[in-house]
């Protein structure tokens, strides 16, 4: 008996960028993480006393400048270039995802090894309309994440994608 191989989907860029929210999201996020950095460094430069002839006055200084230059970098850059870098798209053979800012990840999960879809909504997702779709396989690394869809899109996306994996399973059987 000859077993049947189907060929694997071509690799290629995916075609879609998240939602232009994710923007107002991820910003939200860096200055929610800056004030909550920049509270710390308060209470370091109010609590640990400045002493002479230690390291701790150089501390004093950097410390609030590396605060200063993360808030920065999370306000005022990572949103967007986020927003540039994250794509995704769901085809006929597969969901493809590229994530990363730093370091990227290329994910592509077949349809036929979808077992479950799940969409969730974090409470500052709800607030900007947003939701993210998770597709997850059998294996331990096989699960893709599309984050920060708009809320009506990930429905309509998980729905297509539970529906396609099921055909395909039963058209397996």
């Amino acid at each position: 008996m000859v077993a049947m191989t189907t060929a694997p989907p071509p690799v290629r860029e995916p075609a879609w960028a998240l939602s232009r929210s994710a923007i107002s999201y991820w910003l939200a996020e860096g200055i929610v993480e800056s004030l909550f950095l920049g509270l710390g460094t308060a209470a370091f430069l109010l609590f640990v006393p400045a002493a002479d002839g230690t390291p701790l006055p150089v501390l004093r200084w950097l410390v609030p400048i590396a605060v200063g230059i993360y808030a920065v970098v999370a306000i005022g850059i990572r949103p967007r270039l986020r927003h540039r870098v994250h794509r995704w798209e769901v085809t006929g053979d597969a969901v493809y995802t590229v994530t990363g800012w730093l370091s990227r990840t290329w994910t592509l999960v077949p349809i036929s090894r979808i077992q479950t879809v799940d969409v969730t909504r974090g409470a500052l997702q709800q607030l900007f309309g947003l939701a993210s779709v998770a597709v997850l396989t059998a294996s331990s690394q096989g699960t893709v994440r599309v984050p920060h869809l708009e809320t009506d899109i990930a429905h309509r996306v998980a729905d297509d994608l539970a529906r396609r994996a099921e055909q395909v399973r039963d058209q397996a059987t």
